[in-house]
């Protein structure tokens, strides 16, 4: 038996309607994302998600209650500011750039930069740290990365853990990027920052979006220098100056 389709009704959006699918380019979260005032909920059959959108009661509502999928970050709302953040290396390491996007309301911001010789982690890292730096605090986010390695490196304690032992993973091994990391929980630490993994290539447009950007960065002109990275300080304890 196959896993019960889920609908998501959209009744204030960009595209009201009903969707099978929260994320990617035919999702709900397509619909609502940056919407003042969405209105959407999730049913288990399509005749309750009918039922809904053609009763006007809803509308009556000050403050309409929002419901969410299970695969989406709880309590996000349309006003907090969206971001996606993206990068990668030709090549690890390489050349590396980074995108992110930051959208909040209507309005829509990209931001791109480009290193001469970098590593895939750091890049991901930048990509955060590039939106994060724009905001000012304390700035309610949520912020969506298809790395692994940072979602959980703040999800699950661990860039913190490091941090309060010296930027050290365990007695004997020290932990890589300190000086990105350090930043990153600076940022955290500034704002409300919650952070969120999306799928890599597989659909979702600001993420591939992202990615084009972090893309041609490292593949265009002008490339700056990653000092602590070409200094092989990445996983030294004083290694804290920014790059930008």
């Amino acid at each position: 038996m196959g896993k019960p389709t889920t609908y998501y009704a959209v009744a204030r959006g960009r595209q009201p309607g009903i969707y099978t699918a929260w994320y990617g380019p035919e999702g709900a979260e397509e619909r609502i994302r940056g919407f003042a005032g969405a209105r959407y909920r999730k049913f288990a059959t399509l005749s309750e998600a009918r039922r809904w959108l053609d009763n006007p009661t809803w509308a009556a509502a000050d403050h309409p209650k929002k419901d969410f999928p299970a695969d989406a970050p709880a309590g996000l709302s349309p006003e907090k500011i969206i971001v996606y953040a993206d990068g990668g290396c030709r090549g690890n390491p390489g050349p590396g750039g980074y995108g992110a996007i930051l959208i909040t309301g209507e309005s829509r911001v990209e931001l791109a930069g480009g290193f001469r010789m970098t590593t895939n982690n750091r890049m991901e890292l930048m990509a955060c740290l590039a939106a994060l730096r724009t905001l000012r605090p304390p700035a309610d986010v949520i912020l969506y990365t298809d790395s692994r390695y940072v979602v959980n490196g703040i999800n699950k304690g661990w860039a913190r853990k490091w941090r309060a032992h010296n930027w050290m993973r365990t007695g004997s091994e020290a932990a890589q990027n300190s000086d990105l990391w350090a930043d990153l929980l600076d940022q955290c630490d500034a704002h409300r920052v919650r952070f969120a993994w999306v799928p890599g290539h597989a659909g979702q447009a600001e993420n591939e979006r992202c990615d084009q950007l972090a893309a041609a960065a490292a593949a265009g002109p002008g490339l700056k220098e990653d000092m602590v990275y070409m200094e092989g300080r990445t996983h030294t304890p004083v290694a804290r100056e920014q790059i930008t």
